[in-house]
């Protein structure tokens, strides 16, 4: 009697820390790449955050028990608070990749191409490397790094403890930076090869003002950009996945 006493405690305490963590694992999970993209059904987002329930709940502190309505709705509130918060620190990496995108087709004049193959119209270049990017994540296992991300989010941030306005405030101005410094270098020879392609152009309209200089360069320019796509690609989404394998190390 003893023993089934003691496995019953033992899976009421279970059952009650695998609880509380749903809400956040939940929470971060519909906001992690690959994982959280709207293509996704919502089943298969639910069915990921009950895998990541079970398998993370052991290595987690037992949060401590309510007997109030009010402080569990409280409890839950705070933990799907947090997980929206850890989940947007990462989600700002698939941002930064939509963002290099724009400035890559609107440099190589292609922003038009392919723009409405998503819910939220996307430039080619954009739509190409989230694709490019988030298969290439799921290829090298950056989902087994969500885990020990979730696992992190609480030691920082233990259960029941919202997060600070402050920390929301200085963690989101610092990765948001971080995130446009990260789009504008990725989308670097774009910009390069469009500011040198306008200064040709410039010169030559002023050394012969009777050409038509658009009509011989924007095939040019759409050629180039081709080009430029197909050799920096590789480059691009490698980069990419280094710094969102590093910002998964340790969330700050």
């Amino acid at each position: 009697m003893n023993d089934l006493g003691q496995a019953l405690d033992s899976a009421q305490i279970w059952l009650w820390s695998g609880g509380v963590a749903f809400f956040r694992i939940a929470a971060i999970a519909s906001l992690l790449p690959a994982i959280g993209e709207q293509s996704v059904p919502v089943r298969i987002k639910l069915m990921v955050a009950l895998c990541f329930t079970i398998i993370l709940t052991p290595l987690l502190d037992p949060p401590s028990e309510v007997t109030s309505p009010l402080l569990l709705g409280a409890l839950i509130l705070t933990e799907i608070a947090n997980g929206l918060f850890w989940g947007l620190l990462i989600r700002l990496m698939v941002l930064a990749l939509e963002t290099a995108g724009s400035i890559a087709a609107q440099s190589m004049s292609l922003s038009q191409l392919f723009g409405g193959v998503s819910a939220d119209p996307q430039p080619a270049f954009g739509r190409l490397w989230v694709m490019g990017g988030l298969a290439i994540a799921m290829i090298l296992g950056l989902h087994t790094q969500y885990a020990a991300y979730i696992v992190t989010s609480y030691d920082l941030l233990p259960s029941g403890r919202i997060v600070s306005p402050t920390d929301v405030f200085d963690a989101g101005v610092q990765q948001i930076s971080q995130c446009f410094a990260l789009a504008f270098s990725l989308a670097a020879p774009m910009m390069v090869a469009s500011l040198l392609y306008n200064l040709t152009l410039g010169f030559i309209n002023r050394a012969m003002p009777q050409l038509m200089v658009s009509f011989v360069g924007a095939p040019a320019i759409t050629a180039g950009g081709l080009l430029l796509l197909l050799v920096t690609t590789p480059l691009i989404l490698g980069l990419w996945f280094d710094t969102t394998a590093s910002a998964l190390v340790g969330p700050r």
